[in-house]
């Protein structure tokens, strides 16, 4: 068959379903279902002649179906309505690839596609973090689903018989479990409580304040500032270096009155003293 028949529910002009279940299910509960004898004759006009109408008459005969498939997977908290839609292109994939002479009923076979469809959307959307990527491991997600009946964690007697039913080794039943329990959080929402604040994923983000570059080049200048303000120290007299240091770069910094009375000079003078230290030191760092 070529592709004239593409999976898109637009072009099978389905029914609407947006959030209103209940004006779906109404819709399509007047269409009528097909005998078998009218399923065989619309599959082979679509299978012989690529009848497109053959095939939205198909589809919309098994419409009710899909629901009712969608509906089992309620309780995985996803919209009904995503369900459904989703269900329904795996019916218009079965009914593109469905035989009528393998002596079937469509929803027979299509049942596989509708599940598979709806699997697919559950997987991806149950946690942004994906809890299963590899076929054995959405196997054991759904079949692992079903046999938990309550949101409490398994006791290991439970990990134990489930993994024995399911056939795979009791640390595969505790990984998924695990995964099964996690919570997605909202990127700007608190994580938690404190007497402080609560942080959120945003404000853990990567600042350009942390580049490492950036704190290296920041490390170096203040390292030969360091460096230069011990030469520019070493060049001064024993007073002028004894009065800075004193002033500026001791915990317990000493007041010009304080010095004054130490050296027995003026307050003006150690203020002149000090201001002259500091210009040789600047010229000093300037020079290199």
């Amino acid at each position: 068959m070529s592709n004239a028949l593409t999976v898109n529910k637009n072009a099978m002009a389905l029914p609407a379903i947006a959030d209103d279940l209940n004006g779906y299910m109404a819709k399509i509960a007047n269409i009528e279902l097909l005998t078998p004898a009218e399923e065989q004759s619309l599959a082979r006009r679509l299978r012989d002649e690529e009848d497109i109408d053959a095939a939205r008459q198909l589809i919309m005969s098994q419409l009710r179906f899909v629901v009712h498939i969608a509906r089992s997977y309620k309780g995985y908290g996803l919209p009904i309505a995503d369900l459904v839609q989703e269900g329904n292109i795996g019916l218009m994939k079965a009914v593109k690839r469905f035989n009528p002479d393998v002596g079937v009923r469509l929803i027979s076979f299509a049942v596989h596609w509708i599940r598979a469809e709806i699997h697919e959307y559950v997987i991806r959307n149950w946690r942004i973090v994906k809890v299963a990527t590899t076929k054995a491991q959405r196997k054991l997600f759904f079949k692992l689903r079903s046999a938990k009946k309550e949101l409490n964690w398994f006791s290991q007697d439970e990990v134990q018989a489930v993994a024995k039913d399911l056939g795979v080794e009791p640390a595969v039943v505790m990984e998924m479990e695990s995964r099964m329990h996690g919570h997605d959080n909202a990127f700007d929402a608190p994580l938690g409580v404190s007497d402080e604040r609560a942080f959120a994923p945003a404000d853990m983000l990567h600042k350009d304040d942390d580049d490492p570059s950036a704190l290296l080049e920041e490390h170096d200048d203040h390292t030969r500032a360091l460096d230069g303000l011990a030469a520019g120290l070493d060049i001064l007299d024993d007073r002028s270096r004894a009065i800075l240091q004193r002033r500026w770069l001791e915990d317990g910094k000493s007041t010009l009155h304080e010095l004054a009375d130490e050296y027995g000079v003026s307050a003006e003078r150690i203020r002149q003293i000090e201001k002259a230290a500091m210009k040789k030191i600047k010229g000093h760092l300037m020079a290199h």
